[in-house]
């Protein structure tokens, strides 16, 4: 299993558009991908999962992935967070 840790920076934080972009680049893995926040675990796969966790600008989230391609998924997710997100 691999996870990184990231921190949101948008002002929007996760919204509608991100959360497509996150839940489509982890769909394009066969691995297990989950994203947590505040002690709440989603799967990264399920849009509504992801927008049930209401993620605001500053919070601290966690991607984890556990599969053949953990490593090729979590750096895929890394992309968009670092390219629509935060750092």
């Amino acid at each position: 299993m691999k996870e990184k840790t990231f921190t949101i920076t948008a002002d929007t934080g996760v919204h509608a558009r991100p959360a497509t972009l996150l839940v489509n680049k982890a769909g394009q893995f066969q691995s297990d991908v989950e994203l947590s926040y505040n002690d709440k675990t989603v799967n990264l796969k399920s849009i509504m999962g992801v927008m049930s966790l209401g993620i605001p600008k500053g919070a601290e989230i966690k991607v984890s992935a556990n599969g053949n391609d953990e490593e090729e998924a979590i750096a895929g997710v890394a992309e968009v967070i670092k390219e629509n997100l935060g750092e």
